[in-house]
């Protein structure tokens, strides 16, 4: 089966799993950007630990779940935000104020939308976490 987007497939078998109440998924193919997004959901306290698994196809990712995921997924197309249209973004993909992580790709590199708008600046987004 071709992959059109490996984000949104990532996103998927995690919320699956989740759901199904399972300890742990793998995700593939791996990625750099796969990587970082999970660095940020594991930050934010959504996922255990996470380690790459090389298996000669591009490799996987092992994610180790806690069972506080309420949702997650990409957000597609990779919409560009400012800093200033971040507020309207929260809103359509995070059911409250403070509650969740919007996933963005910036020039300094994956960030939570918190931490992009500490620093001010805006990016692409990636997807959600709550």
């Amino acid at each position: 089966m071709a992959r059109l987007n490996t984000i949104a497939d990532a996103m998927s078998a995690i919320k699956n799993a989740s759901d199904g109440g399972k300890s742990s998924v793998i995700v593939e193919p791996a990625s750099k950007l796969l990587g970082a997004m999970l660095g940020i959901m594991q930050e934010g306290g959504y996922i255990g630990e996470f380690e790459y698994i090389e298996d000669g196809r591009g490799g996987q990712f092992k994610v180790t779940l806690l069972g506080r995921i309420n949702k997650c997924g990409a957000i597609t197309p990779r919409f560009a935000t400012t800093l200033e249209e971040m507020e309207s973004w929260e809103t359509r993909y995070l059911p409250a104020k403070g509650f969740g992580v919007l996933l963005i790709s910036t020039s300094k590199g994956v960030m939570s939308h918190e931490q992009a708008r500490r620093d001010g600046i805006g990016g692409e987004l990636l997807g959600y976490v709550y």
